[in-house]
């Protein structure tokens, strides 16, 4: 099965997995999704991550993360937004990259320096591509 969009796959999972309020959501693993899955864990949007060396080939586990009791419990991820695609990247420099809710959620931005939020990007001084926004 060959994928076009690894990115988008990995937030359409978690995003499924929220709406149906499961506990570890798992997807076949890359580099970059791991890099994502790091960022939303020191963020605070996901409880952890693993990768499992499974065959014929390694898959990631998510544990997303909930708040309130089991009968009002939600999810701490409101929203996934995916913008550059593979038919339209999107490369933004310091200065032009996204807010997110005046600061109430996070760009996902693979730099030279590696994937990380805009907000780190913007204090190192550099742009990149923006994969992604959640709040």
């Amino acid at each position: 099965m060959s994928m076009s969009d690894p990115v988008a796959d990995m937030l359409t999972r978690i995003r499924n997995a929220i709406m149906r309020q499961h506990k570890t959501v798992v997807m076949p693993t890359s580099k970059l999704k791991t890099s994502v899955a790091e960022v939303l864990k020191d963020e605070g949007y996901i409880k952890s991550y693993e990768v499992l060396e499974t065959t014929p080939f390694p898959m990631l586990q998510v544990d997303l993360k909930y708040v309130g009791d089991k009968k009002n419990r939600r999810s701490v991820i409101a929203g996934l937004q995916r913008i550059s695609k593979p038919g339209r990247r999107v490369y933004v420099g310091k200065k032009e990259i996204p807010w997110v809710l005046s600061g109430m959620g996070i760009a996902i931005v693979t730099t030279s320096r590696g994937v990380m939020t805009g907000q780190n990007a913007r204090r190192l001084g550099v742009g990149g591509e923006v994969l992604c926004k959640v709040w």
